[in-house]
């Protein structure tokens, strides 16, 4: 229990910590930043990769982790050093971050974000029905 609470005051001094060493990271910064990613992705060089890897991957989700979330990431990488985020793998964390936070602020954010995710995460099928 002290170890879940310790690490969640970490998570939530990180995620504080990221908002205000980016203060001027806003919703509208937010939104064009995540239409970039989404415009790289469609390039023709970055949609045949990701098209490859999706086709090797089918709907296994351990192989979309493997083959199709590493490109979708760099792309994501390539894109963000341009917003002002660090590269590599702390750019890529903070940018998580505070995407998480805004897009609970709002809805565009968080809908040009599951169009992000919809890259690398296959379709679930959920089941309406009542389980008996």
């Amino acid at each position: 229990m002290r170890v879940h609470r310790r690490l969640k005051l970490t998570l939530e001094d990180t995620i504080s910590n990221t908002m205000s060493d980016n203060p001027e990271f806003t919703s509208d910064k937010a939104r064009a930043l995540l239409s970039s990613v989404l415009e790289a992705i469609s390039l023709p060089e970055n949609a045949t990769k990701l098209g490859e890897a999706k086709d090797n991957a089918g709907n296994d989700m351990l192989k979309m982790m493997q083959f199709v979330f590493p490109i979708v990431m760099q792309i994501e990488m390539d894109v963000i050093k341009n917003y002002g985020f660090p590269e590599g793998r702390e750019g890529i964390v903070h940018f998580a971050q505070a995407i998480r936070t805004l897009e609970r602020e709002d809805p565009e954010v968080a809908h040009l974000h599951a169009q992000v995710r919809a890259h690398f995460l296959p379709p679930v099928a959920i089941s309406t029905e009542p389980s008996s």
